[in-house]
């Protein structure tokens, strides 16, 4: 007998009904609310949690989370209030393809407590309307339409909040999301079929087995400010795809692009089933109090324990995208014109917030000394002169991470750049020699336009000094030598492994994006996001005749 196709639901019948209230989508008033560093755990002052009280252990976690962000925020911006421009305006309903089934009375939004939103998200995903594949490709389709549409508006928006240039915002984010989406169309059948598995003889041949992916439930997806369109939508339609419901939580500090989002979103997804929560500490506080299936969350460590130990209160799975110094070893005989091209590109990307940018080089001392100038050279070719002057170069999110920027620039020599304007939240592309192990600049991920280079004395020394620290989100590696190669994939641990060309793996949506150690856990893009937002459940079947 073979197994049977995914269950599907019955579409709803086509009868008018009252669309249930949907989730309060507000701003904080005070951007000293905004809070995490680089990652968008940060959710702001109202909307406190229904019930924080379920266990004095509960209660810790999450006075914890609030204590700890809010120690973090108040470093942030200055008390600064919204301008109009990052106030995000009231989300408008639509008729849309993604919800054409159940087109109802349109009714005003109304305040949400976080409890009565995932109950309602809850009861939507129960009645199986997430299930069928036809719910799930309209989804995609219609969040599509929206990046093609309004890309224009995405665009804006992540100029506004990171200086990104139209060039890098649709290639970095806009683009980048359109690709995974059509990726997944076009194969999410197959991702979904059922996959046979042998039956041992003792239980008769007329027995079969087979596994299937039963979607979870209601998915909390939590994105940072550095990509917060990318990171936001990516795997949130993962999570869509695999048949969940999904609250998305967009990070404050990038406020542009956060109103955007809740702008658009509830204009063409299913809004019983998709939710916006903009804020800041307490609304991520609330959300964490409640019980989801799954908690996706992209940022930095000391937040992702947090959420983690939230998460663990309801032994809720975690996927934590994290990040880390991620090192590039150049070895001796390589074409280091072509090396200071690749590095420089992948390096000051988004004026280097990027999570799997390369933090530092290893390299021995001569070849250090000719790298130099060819990184000069490199940077030159991109940005031109006067850095500060391209439309291709990004600025930093604000003055806490300038500021902190600026106090790692004293940790070697200066090779290029090293200047900046706090006012303007430029800091110039930098290249440092001379970095001493102990340096400032290497006791922490750098996530800015600093690249320090360390002397080693060749592969031995670079496979101990990568091994001695924290497993990194990706390794890089530049060499024309196979022995070379093999050894660092199988000596080094790492969440991925990028030969002769940074970045590059994270857009191969066959490949699973992920950390491992103190870079994170569990990962997506691809199948990899149906397996992360899914349960894989074992089926035996033993006729009765």
């Amino acid at each position: 007998m073979s197994p049977p196709r995914p269950a599907v639901a019955p579409r709803p019948a086509g009868r008018r009904v009252t669309e249930p209230p949907r989730p309060r989508v507000r701003v904080v008033p005070r951007a000293s609310r905004a809070a995490v560093s680089r990652g968008p755990a940060g959710d702001s002052d109202r909307a406190a949690p229904r019930d924080l009280g379920r266990s004095s252990r509960s209660r810790n976690v999450l006075g914890h989370l609030k204590g700890w962000l809010l120690h973090r925020s108040r470093r942030v911006d200055g008390g600064r209030r919204p301008t109009r421009a990052e106030t995000p305006r009231r989300p408008q309903q639509a008729d849309h393809p993604a919800r054409s089934d159940q087109r109802g009375t349109v009714t005003h939004p109304i305040p949400e407590q976080p409890a009565d939103l995932v109950a309602r998200l809850r009861s939507t995903f129960r009645s199986g309307r997430t299930k069928p594949v036809e719910w799930r490709t309209a989804q995609l389709r219609a969040l599509r339409q929206i990046l093609t549409t309004h890309g224009e508006d995405l665009a804006a928006a992540l100029h506004a909040d990171l200086g990104k240039s139209p060039t890098e915002a649709h290639r970095t984010e806009i683009d980048f999301t359109v690709r995974e989406i059509d990726h997944t169309l076009e194969h999410l059948d197959e991702w979904l079929r059922p996959q046979t598995a042998p039956v041992p003889a003792h239980l008769g041949a007329d027995a079969t087995a087979w596994t299937r992916y039963d979607p979870l439930g209601v998915v909390l997806v939590i994105a940072p400010w550095n990509y917060p369109v990318q990171l936001l939508l990516t795997p949130m339609l993962g999570a869509l795809a695999a048949g969940n419901t999904v609250v998305v939580k967009p990070s404050e500090l990038a406020p542009a692009t956060s109103a955007a989002v809740a702008r658009l979103l509830p204009r063409y997804l299913d809004t019983h089933a998709v939710a916006v929560v903009e804020g800041a500490v307490e609304e991520t506080t609330a959300l964490l109090a409640e019980r989801f299936d799954h908690i996706f969350y992209t940022g930095n460590g000391t937040v992702g324990r947090i959420v983690m130990r939230a998460a663990a209160e309801h032994l809720t799975p975690v996927a934590l995208e994290l990040g880390g110094k991620s090192p590039a070893f150049v070895d001796r005989g390589t074409d280091l014109a072509v090396v200071a091209d690749r590095l420089a590109r992948g390096k000051f990307l988004n004026a280097g917030q990027t999570c799997v940018a390369p933090d530092y080089i290893l390299t021995d001392p001569e070849t250090a000394r000719a790298l130099e100038p060819e990184l000069v050279r490199a940077v030159g070719e991109l940005f031109g002169n006067e850095p500060r002057q391209s439309t291709e170069y990004g600025r930093i999110v604000n003055e806490r991470h300038f500021d902190r920027l600026s106090s790692l620039l004293g940790s070697g020599r200066t090779v290029v750049g090293g200047i900046g304007d706090r006012a303007a939240k430029y800091l110039a592309p930098t290249v440092l020699a001379d970095v001493d192990p102990a340096a400032p600049v290497m006791r922490e991920e750098i996530f800015g336009p600093i690249l320090p280079i360390v002397t080693v004395s060749g592969l031995d020394e670079a496979v101990d000094f990568i091994n001695d620290r924290d497993k990194p989100l990706a390794l890089y590696a530049f060499t024309e030598s196979d022995t070379t190669r093999e050894r660092l994939a199988a000596e080094t641990s790492s969440g991925g492994l990028g030969l002769g060309l940074p970045l590059a793996h994270l857009t191969v949506s066959d490949l699973p994006f992920g950390g491992v150690g103190e870079s994170g856990m569990g990962s997506y893009h691809g199948r990899y996001s149906i397996e992360t937002f899914s349960h894989r459940k074992a089926v035996l079947e033993k006729p009765l005749i």
